[in-house]
């Protein structure tokens, strides 16, 4: 938090040798019998030297930095955060700077519709194109005025200071100041007035939402993503224990939810390896296999490695493949700090050498939209189009025939996404099932979700919308968008070879008669 106080005193030493007064040479110490052979500091040095950095300063100017990426140059934050295109000063940060980069990041990008328009009612003529850093320290402080426990000055002081250090921008310092002044004072009457959440999300997003989930579902979907969300874990052992230790509750689903903030390393239980960081939401999906003792399991698309760990303490042998050399190190670094073991192949699925029907079940997580998980990766909202759907619903569908080739006869497939458009869920596995005649579909029932029936839709499929599992306190309600199905492969004729009659006919295949070939015999039974 912001102390007054000692940060006062770093304005004023600041002010005082920006400009330092002239030191003339009475004032300077003379050499003398008292000061002979005895080192005397440079005093010119230490009075001309440029004054230390203003606290906070340097995480707003990273901030700012990884906004400017996300709204003009098109760059995720995770790319922005983390591996080789990770911002250059964020290892200058140190923990609670780093844990207030984040926090300023999210929230201009989580409220970027709503604060544009407060912006908008307190400019005369908007915000400046032609000066990108003007418009993110407008951004930044805005959002510190109207949702963050800072203070007011600090938030207008800091932000005129990331104007004034742009060249591009340092003619608007005046501007950035008089709107945020302005801003302290009417902010939060416009705010009042700006209630429509939806503001927040770009206009294409809000007319499909409201036309597959209805005007009341989108509204509700809008306002559970404005809200920062809670630490979801899932935990080894002991949910009880964990919720306790972390100070959170455990879900009707068996995750573990925390309003602890700060660097995850830290937090109790993570160096053992007690768990692991997992949406309620995503952790929903390997929990449907039924018991995975002893089977083997291929988990596609598999890093950062969530639910791969899910399958390995489930009793699983699994193979978990990922196209990303990155990706995959993140999990195997994941899988070592729980444990856990499992086999790991970089590879595009697609092309992966593995002979067919290899495994007993398969869990899919295909790329996809993303767009169910915007409350906790809010720049989704800025960089997704409604044109990266096609392509992408294009590429589940042919990843549901490979998992469905790699797949043994009897084996169960879950297939799930994380975005909430129906072309990359419910459309894609009505078009795999009319297409993979193998494949049928296994319902599931609310009672395998702990009876959540409102994230069961009427064909058995999972649902699950950022406005679900309402709570009293909003930090800790809500789930990212997901959509799961099961579906199961449906023994062949061949299987069935060294059978009797009697039982090849009453699994609807054709009796063993002499001269009928596989390819003839394809019939199968649900």
């Amino acid at each position: 938090m912001w102390m007054k106080k000692s940060h006062s005193s770093s304005y004023i030493c600041a002010i005082r040798t920006r400009h330092p007064r002239p030191l003339s040479a009475p004032h300077l110490p003379q050499a003398g019998p008292a000061t002979s052979g005895v080192e005397v500091p440079d005093m010119l040095s230490q009075r001309f030297a440029p004054p230390a950095e203003i606290p906070g300063l340097a995480a707003r100017r990273i901030a700012a930095d990884i906004i400017d990426g996300v709204i003009h140059k098109r760059r995720t934050l995770d790319e922005q955060l983390d591996g080789r295109g990770a911002h250059p000063a964020l290892k200058t940060l140190g923990d609670r700077d780093r844990a207030l980069m984040r926090r300023l990041v999210a929230t201009v990008l989580r409220q970027f519709g709503t604060l544009s328009h407060l912006l908008s009612r307190l400019l005369d003529k908007g915000i400046p194109a032609d000066a990108p850093r003007a418009q993110s320290a407008l951004l930044l402080g805005a959002a510190q005025i109207l949702w963050m426990e800072i203070p007011d000055h600090a938030a207008v002081d800091l932000s005129v200071r990331l104007v004034q250090s742009d060249r591009r921008a340092g003619r608007y310092a005046g501007l950035v100041n008089a709107v945020l002044r302005r801003c302290t004072r009417e902010g939060a009457a416009l705010l009042e007035e700006a209630q429509d959440h939806c503001l927040n999300l770009p206009a294409w997003l809000v007319k499909r939402w409201t036309t597959h989930y209805g005007g009341e579902a989108t509204a509700a979907m809008a306002r559970a993503l404005s809200f920062e969300p809670s630490l979801d874990l899932t935990v080894k052992s002991d949910p009880p224990h964990w919720a306790q230790r972390m100070h959170g509750e455990v879900l009707p689903t068996g995750s573990v939810r925390s309003l602890l903030s700060g660097p995850i390393t830290l937090l109790p239980g993570f160096e053992e390896g007690a768990w692991w960081v997992q949406d309620a939401a995503a952790a929903l999906p390997a929990r449907l296999f039924g018991d995975l003792g002893g089977k083997s399991v291929a988990d596609l698309c598999a890093a950062p490695g969530g639910k791969t760990a899910q399958l390995v303490s489930a009793g699983a042998s699994v193979t978990a493949i990922d196209r990303s050399v990155a990706r995959m190190a993140r999990l195997r670094e994941n899988m070592a700090r729980l444990s856990l073991t499992a086999t790991t192949e970089v590879a595009d699925v697609m092309e992966w050498s593995c002979a067919p029907e290899s495994f007993d079940a398969v869990l899919i997580d295909a790329p996809c939209t993303s767009t169910g998980t915007i409350r906790r990766h809010p720049d989704v909202a800025r960089l997704r189009c409604e044109s990266d759907i096609a392509p992408l619903a294009a590429q589940q569908r042919r990843l549901l025939r490979r998992a469905a080739a790699l797949l043994k006869s009897g084996g169960t497939l879950i297939y799930c996404t994380c975005s909430l458009e129906p072309e990359e869920g419910e459309q894609a596995i009505a078009d795999t099932l009319e297409a993979e005649t193998a494949l049928r579909r296994l319902p599931i029932s609310p009672f395998e979700v702990h009876g959540l029936d409102e994230i069961v839709n009427s064909a058995g499929e999972l649902r699950t919308l950022p406005c679900h599992l309402p709570h009293a306190d909003p930090r800790l309600a809500g789930l990212d968008g997901f959509f799961v199905a099961r579906l199961v492969k449906s023994w062949r004729c061949r299987d069935f070879a060294q059978v009797d009659s009697d039982r090849r006919v009453e699994s609807g295949c054709p009796p063993a008669v002499p001269g009928i070939t596989w390819k003839d015999s394809t019939k199968f039974f649900p």
